[in-house]
């Protein structure tokens, strides 16, 4: 499933990409610049960053401000990291009902160019938030059992 997530990631950056050099090549050789690119070069940037996120970042690649985590012992780590993965599971979930309206109501908005409704655009998002949920969710329960994320500056034992 990972390289079908990454194959989506690629052709999602191929097509930013394409729609980023006719952008350079029509305003700038051209001088007839199109309005369309840039509405898919913004599209697809969305919804790379946010797939990649939701399917291809592995729990240890994830960003952590781990300065005092790193400090203190195991027992305290885990503690911290069932505390603020919880945290972010509740928020996310009580976060889902009005992200999930929001999306709904985008619908009634179209782009300028190619009047693709933003529900397209933004229902990513939804995604995005169930597989943070997902995933931290497993990182409470690893951490619960004594399986802690991987921390490349780990200097506590």
């Amino acid at each position: 499933m990972r390289r079908r997530a990454d194959d989506v990631a690629v052709a999602l950056m191929a097509v930013m990409f394409v729609s980023f050099l006719l952008q350079i090549v029509f305003r700038y050789v051209l001088d007839r610049p199109l309005g369309w690119t840039e509405e898919v070069t913004v599209l697809c940037w969305v919804w790379v960053v946010l797939w990649g996120e939701s399917f291809i970042i592995a729990d240890a690649d994830e960003v952590r401000f781990d300065i005092l985590y790193n400090l203190v012992p195991r027992s305290v780590r885990r503690v911290f990291t069932i505390v603020s993965s919880l945290a972010l599971v509740v928020l996310m979930a009580l976060s889902l009902p009005a992200t999930w309206r929001y999306v709904e109501f985008m619908h009634r908005e179209h782009s300028a160019y190619l009047r693709i409704p933003f529900d397209y655009l933004y229902s990513i998002y939804v995604l995005f938030a169930l597989m943070c949920i997902v995933r931290q969710a497993r990182v409470a329960w690893r951490a619960w059992h004594g399986k802690l994320p991987e921390s490349p500056g780990d200097v506590a034992g």
